[in-house]
């Protein structure tokens, strides 16, 4: 369950960073091992095959709101400064469960006043699927969001995109020193998800393993708890 503490008991940590890509998922180890999988319970099996995972940490909305805004988004958006666009407003579940987007609009904007971004509802599949298996896993589960553990990894605000060459290089440049150097192979994850993918779910690999060791940062450092009972915070 997504509540249990990993904190206690341990001197080495294994820990899996994951992130949404076109076909599925990809994810990441601290052992710079790549995992691919169709669905968040297809990845997260297949890295287990491998050993226990101490922290998963998945850049996808965890604790949905009932109404109104998460104060994590707010304060992602702050720490990446110029990148704040990449940080969406997590939906009300009942938009969520919309089927169609016009619909989903209409229920955001009685409920929060805002409407809702083609890019949002996009994603309500993976969204309520993570949902689903954060209640239900045995592993300790967090989320990230990739651009607030770059900031924090690089003491400020990034200067480029990540859908650029320019991007690329200064997210791996940050995360070989930071001791998550990737390897040119890794396996069928590297063939299915993108660079960027790859990247982002390395970054979440770094923070999911400060977490596992005590000395990350929770956004808002009291975590917000919603109708669906998780903890709703962005850690880095």
């Amino acid at each position: 369950m997504s509540n249990s503490s990993p904190r206690e008991g341990h001197r080495a940590y294994r820990v899996l960073g994951v992130d949404a890509c076109k076909r599925g998922w990809v994810g990441i180890s601290n052992e710079g091992r790549g995992y691919f999988g169709v669905t968040i319970t297809e990845l997260t099996s297949s890295a287990l095959m491998d050993g226990f995972l101490d922290v998963i940490a998945i850049d996808i909305p965890i604790g949905l709101p009932d109404s109104g805004p998460r104060e994590a988004d707010a304060l992602a958006r702050k720490l990446v400064g110029k990148r704040a666009s990449s940080v969406f407003s997590t939906p009300v579940r009942a938009a969520l469960v919309a089927k169609t987007h016009s619909e989903a609009t209409a229920i955001s904007v009685q409920t929060t006043g805002k409407g809702l971004s083609q890019q949002a509802f996009g994603l309500s599949k993976k969204i309520l699927e993570v949902d689903s298996w954060a209640r239900n896993t045995p592993q300790r589960v967090i989320e990230v969001h990739p651009e607030v553990c770059f900031a924090i990894m690089g003491g400020g605000h990034l200067r480029h995109s990540k859908s650029t060459w320019a991007g690329s290089e200064e997210r791996r440049g940050l995360l070989a020193v930071a001791g998550m150097s990737l390897p040119a192979d890794i396996g069928i994850a590297g063939e299915m998800a993108g660079t960027d993918d790859v990247l982002d779910a390395a970054a979440a690999a770094w923070t999911a393993l400060r977490f596992a060791k005590g000395v990350d940062t929770s956004h808002p450092a009291t975590p917000e708890r919603f109708g669906d009972g998780h903890d709703a915070a962005i850690w880095a």
